[in-house]
């Protein structure tokens, strides 16, 4: 059988485009802002992960740009040989100090973190129970390790519970959770997850990739968001989220750092942050320090924005945090809806199999501190039109 005979099978792809409904690859033409120019049009994002909107702040472009011409383009190397730059160390040490860990690791994407850090701690005969909706970047991590995985209901502490008390005595567990969840936007019930961490002898390490610079103190994500950053044994983070750039990140504790520089395949053999991504990120962090208010002006959009969308009668799964899911179930229901509200003037993701069941498809729709009330109601009446309300 030829291995590319799977390609020409009928797929959700292809359907989509033969209902003239795919969604993907839109192509901007401006700067990834709260107003777009996206395939010849003005559109009002509400897809974008750039919560506290920096990727147009001018001192953090400012910043990528002497890094560029100081640095040049790029590495050409791992940090573990010739890649690593004094400006590496200095994000690090900058944000290790931020998330009052003992230190932090670098990795070149996000995704890469969650492979290189899973993979490098959980080893032959240890344990990884995970919560069902973690992203999939958590998901493959544990497939690269050599561990066994067990997964708990959404959320479902009783079912957590359950899951560890299948791990064996003298095997080491690691429970992994995403702190704010990408797609839901709900917060993990870390308190509980601790709890019981310390009750059957597991660690803990939470995914904070939508939780930097969104929820907790001064936007230090979920652990401070309930006071247990003494608690949570690692975090996982991203830069290409609240801090505008590319890479991510391991904070925790010496002894685990240490560990994973030298036993992580994606760390050891990728090649490092490029200088621009890791000036900007750095930038962005300071910002970020120097500005409280972010988070807090980011909360208070996302508010309003759940009003607005109540008021008019859509749909929508309750949070708090910037993401604001709005139900639409059905596959080609959600297809439909996204082409409608994109020709309208809004740009939001559909969320389809398999990141959700088939009946459970949504609209993903996340916010910006950069946004303004005025948009905001723009948007949601567009939204509105379309979904049904009021």
């Amino acid at each position: 059988m030829d291995i590319f005979e799977k390609m020409s099978r009928p797929s959700l792809a292809t359907e989509a485009r033969e209902k003239g409904l795919y969604p993907y690859f839109h192509a901007l033409e401006s700067r990834q802002d709260k107003v777009v120019q996206m395939e010849g049009k003005r559109r009002i994002m509400l897809g974008s992960n750039n919560y506290l909107g920096l990727t147009t702040n001018e001192r953090v472009i400012e910043a990528g740009i002497k890094a560029l011409e100081r640095y040049g383009t790029g590495c050409s190397g791992s940090r573990f040989l010739n890649g690593t730059l004094e400006m590496h160390l200095e994000l690090e040490s900058e944000l290790a100090d931020f998330l009052r860990k003992e230190e932090v690791v670098t990795f070149s994407t996000g995704f890469q973190s969650n492979l290189g850090i899973i993979s490098a701690v959980v080893g032959m005969g240890d344990y990884v129970v995970s919560d069902k909706e973690n992203h999939a970047s958590i998901y493959d991590g544990i497939k690269l390790s050599y561990g066994k995985m067990l997964r708990y209901e959404h959320a479902d502490m009783e079912d957590l519970e359950r899951q560890l008390q299948r791990v064996p005595e003298k095997c080491g567990c690691l429970i992994v959770t995403d702190g704010v969840f990408s797609m839901g936007g709900d917060i993990a019930k870390l308190p509980e997850i601790v709890a019981l961490a310390k009750k059957y002898g597991a660690r803990v390490m939470v995914d904070d990739a939508h939780g930097l610079g969104v929820i907790g103190e001064g936007g230090r994500g979920t652990a401070s968001y309930f006071g247990l950053e003494d608690d949570v044994d690692i975090y996982m983070g991203t830069f290409s989220k609240s801090l505008a750039s590319l890479g991510g990140y391991m904070a925790s504790s010496h002894l685990v750092a240490d560990y994973v520089r030298h036993a992580s395949r994606p760390f050891i053999f990728s090649a490092s942050i490029p200088p621009a991504n890791c000036a900007v990120a750095l930038a962005a962090l300071r910002e970020l320090k120097e500005h409280p208010e972010l988070p807090v002006r980011l909360s208070e959009i996302a508010s309003y924005a759940r009003k607005c969308f109540r008021e008019k009668g859509v749909s929508i799964r309750e949070a708090d945090t910037p993401i604001v899911p709005i139900y639409t179930h059905d596959i080609y229901n959600t297809l439909e809806a996204a082409k409608k509200i994109y020709e309208g003037g809004v740009y939001v993701n559909p969320v389809l199999p398999p990141a959700t069941p088939p009946s459970d498809c949504l609209l993903r729709t996340s916010y910006m501190a950069t946004l303004t009330e005025e948009l905001v109601d723009e948007a949601s009446d567009i939204i509105a039109s379309v979904v049904g309300g009021k």
